[in-house]
């Protein structure tokens, strides 16, 4: 069904199948026709491609995703979607939707039972309120895809694809940093939706880099990088040994052999920094 995305027909849709949004689920579903078909080229949609889809709604961008993908599986959290579902991507005999929430499944298994031979990538609209839940699961159970691309609110958007250093940088940032390139492709109007957000959007991509330098504990590195941002204002020996309990003078002792001032804040570290420091400080910790 390729007229998804007017209005008219969502309300015939909608209508017929008794369904209302929920402001729980955080549901604002798109009525600008020429947002998914951008998401689709620029998210991996294509021959030899399977596609993850989070949150497929009454299926706009599903159907975008599927006339370009060799296979779309598309996960839903709302049950009262699936009769929709069905109707509106009936044409697609490439379409596979499961109605689960996504923090709950083994996606490792998912995706090895549903796209063997296949590259993959993730492609969502991302409910406001879980937005960064979901980003750091697909980045920190290393998946076997390629790239994310997420529709997101903006202040999320630009946080997470902050540069380091930078005032918008902070723990969430860090970690997207850890596992991939990312990027704001481009941004999203809130009267693209129905019904209208009190917040523009923007669309990024996460594209996964496997080759970077990791801690040698992830658990512990990120745990440091909490700390190190919860009061960014202070010291990085300050935030440190504040957040987790630690003596300042080993902090200071891992801060000397990471080759940092004393005074050093959190915000100017690089990542090789951040993980040299946290492996460091774990040394120190163990002796």
């Amino acid at each position: 069904m390729d007229n998804l995305s007017n209005i008219s027909v969502i309300k015939d849709i909608l209508i017929r199948h008794g369904f209302t949004f929920s402001k729980k689920l955080g549901q604002n579903f798109l009525i600008n026709p020429t947002v998914c078909p951008r998401i689709a080229e620029m998210g991996n949609a294509k021959s030899g491609f399977g596609i993850l889809e989070i949150g497929p709604g009454i299926g706009v961008l599903t159907n975008e995703l599927a006339k370009r993908a060799s296979k779309v599986v598309a996960v839903e959290i709302d049950e009262r979607l699936m009769p929709i579902l069905d109707e509106t991507l009936a044409e697609h005999k490439n379409v596979k939707i499961i109605n689960a929430d996504v923090m709950d499944l083994d996606l490792h298994k998912l995706i090895a039972e549903e796209f063997s031979g296949l590259d993959v990538a993730v492609c969502a609209n991302l409910p406001y309120y879980i937005t960064s839940p979901i980003i750091m699961k697909l980045l920190k159970d290393r998946l076997p895809i390629k790239s994310i691309t997420a529709m997101v609110q903006k202040e999320a958007g630009v946080r997470l694809c902050a540069p380091l250093g930078t005032r918008d940088a902070g723990a969430v940032t860090v970690a997207v940093d850890y596992f991939s390139k990312a990027s704001i492709l481009f941004d999203v109007s809130r009267g693209s939706f129905m019904p209208s957000p009190n917040v523009d959007s923007c669309v990024v991509r996460f594209d996964i880099d496997e080759n970077g330098v990791k801690a040698n504990d992830e658990e512990f590195f990120f745990k440091v990088v909490r700390g190190m941002f919860s009061q960014r204002r202070k010291t990085l020996v300050n935030c440190v040994s504040g957040s987790l309990g630690l003596d300042k003078q080993r902090v200071l002792s891992a801060i000397e052999k990471t080759e940092l001032s004393p005074t050093v804040r959190p915000e100017q570290l690089t990542m090789p920094k951040m993980i040299a420091f946290a492996d460091n400080l774990m040394a120190v910790i163990q002796k």
